[in-house]
């Protein structure tokens, strides 16, 4: 492998990696824009995140087998037109309806590309500076999170929220031309494996009820379709136990290091995510910022998790990867005990306090955990691993909105937010708060759960 196609296979990662992410975080400050503009509830605004990941949730695992089998940079080819032929559709959006729906085509692309990229590294890079690379193509998804507020902050504002999509689309492109022209090379580690067609349908019918029901337990069906879309993926792991090639190997969870650092990323992510919901609703309904002044506050955590994140990558090449995830979790969960506290007198620079730890704690966390996971794994398992890091972290975001959505319901109702209910809305950000607290610290004792164990470890 040479060093120039190892450099534009990182390039191109890092930047679909700062796209798929933006896409999420910068329509979240855009949602009161486009409430007012479609008319959304507050239930039905939390959805414009949620339908998102939910699709993302449903195509990772089948992604892992289908680039392992076709290819890692057709698979990210392929998610990468997807994304970019939805992402200049969704600006003709004329209905909450048909934005929805464009959404959930975007976070199909977004769930191919995130799969084959963070493989593509894996693959590309030898062990002895995987840590590095991984590290540098997490500063993408951090650089996503962090710049997204302050430039969709200013694009909402000053031109509408069809410009975030807009301003993505060249760079979209250009990622599209590197692939092709750049990198000649092909990495298939499932080459000679039928796909899991069974196990696929099991997997993906079951996690689309299980998240859901999850996402609308305020609902009276929404328990039943929970449980259901649950019943199905317990059948989906019993049957692909005693598949040869499983659409996921589900046999991985008995490597503790792998499992363990799994469970971290779902409960780190889910104590994360609804947070940063939380400021921005804070911010915009309660201080009445817009969209500018709240991305600009914003940018305060993500930066922070850009400068942590490269630096905590290189460390987990020569320390122990787990012991650095769980610092780092403890840390973002003194930050996150500190938004329970918030209330319209807080003072702002406590808010900024706030951020400041959870940026340092989840900076610290993901690389090592990302690392961790990917290193744990025998290397024809790396896409599979890419899969599973991928959908453990959406299945956290994702249920992190269901959950702050479910509170919204019972405190709230299925209302409009406006000032006659801005205290309704600082309890459910506070009980939000509370839960993600208590998943934050259980981040720490999972991360720190296969210390003893040896694993596998790509070599």
């Amino acid at each position: 492998m040479s060093s120039r196609i190892e450099n534009y296979v990182l390039f191109v990662a890092t930047l679909t990696s700062f796209f798929t992410v933006f896409l999420a975080s910068a329509v979240m400050i855009a949602i009161p824009t486009l409430a007012g503009e479609f008319g959304m509830s507050n239930i039905v605004q939390n959805w414009v995140t949620t339908i998102y990941l939910l699709a993302l949730a449903i195509i990772t695992v089948p992604a892992g087998q289908i680039s392992g089998k076709y290819g890692l940079k057709k698979t990210m080819v392929i998610g990468l037109i997807i994304f970019t032929v939805t992402s200049a559709a969704i600006m003709f959006s004329t209905s909450q309806d048909m934005f929805l729906i464009l959404r959930i085509f975007q976070g199909i692309g977004a769930g191919l590309i995130t799969v084959s990229s963070m493989a593509m590294v894996v693959s590309a890079f030898k062990p002895e500076n995987r840590g590095k690379a991984l590290g540098i193509n997490i500063v993408g998804v951090y650089l996503g999170s962090s710049l997204s507020p302050v430039i969709a902050g200013f694009l909402n504002y000053d031109f509408g929220w069809r410009s975030i999509f807009f301003f993505t689309l060249p760079f979209l492109v250009l990622c599209i031309v590197l692939l092709l022209t750049k990198v000649n090379k092909e990495w298939k580690t499932l080459e000679h494996v039928a796909i899991d067609k069974k196990g696929t349908m099991l997997y993906s019918f079951g996690m689309l009820l299980f998240i859901f029901g999850f996402t609308t337990l305020n609902q009276s069906y929404g328990y039943a379709v929970a449980i259901i879309g649950l019943f199905i993926l317990i059948t989906f792991v019993f049957v692909d136990k005693n598949v040869k090639h499983p659409v996921f190997d589900v046999n991985l969870f008995k490597n503790i290091k792998f499992a363990s650092s799994n469970v971290a990323s779902l409960c780190a992510y889910f104590a994360i995510f609804a947070i940063i919901t939380i400021i921005n609703y804070h911010l915009q309904y309660i201080r009445g910022f817009n969209s500018q002044e709240a991305g600009l506050l914003l940018l305060i955590a993500p930066a922070c998790q850009v400068v942590v994140s490269s630096i905590s990558g290189r460390l987990s090449d020569k320390y122990n990867p787990q012991k650095l995830a769980a610092i780092g979790a403890a840390i973002a969960g003194i930050g996150i005990s500190m938004i329970m506290m918030l209330k319209k007198s807080t003072a702002l620079e406590f808010l900024m306090v706030a951020l400041f730890f959870i940026g340092l704690g989840f900076g610290l966390f993901s690389s090592p955990n990302t690392n961790e996971i990917m290193g744990s794994v025998p290397k024809e398992k790396t896409s599979m691993a890419s899969a599973s890091s991928s959908t453990m972290r959406v299945i956290g975001q994702t249920m992190s909105m269901g959950v702050f959505t479910l509170i919204f319901a019972i405190i709230m109702g299925n209302v409009q937010i406006m000032p006659s209910n801005h205290h309704l809305l600082i309890l459910s950000s506070q009980i939000t708060a509370a839960i993600c607290v208590t998943l934050c610290f259980v981040s720490v004792v999972t991360s720190l759960a296969g210390l003893r164990s040896k694993g596998y470890y790509n070599g």
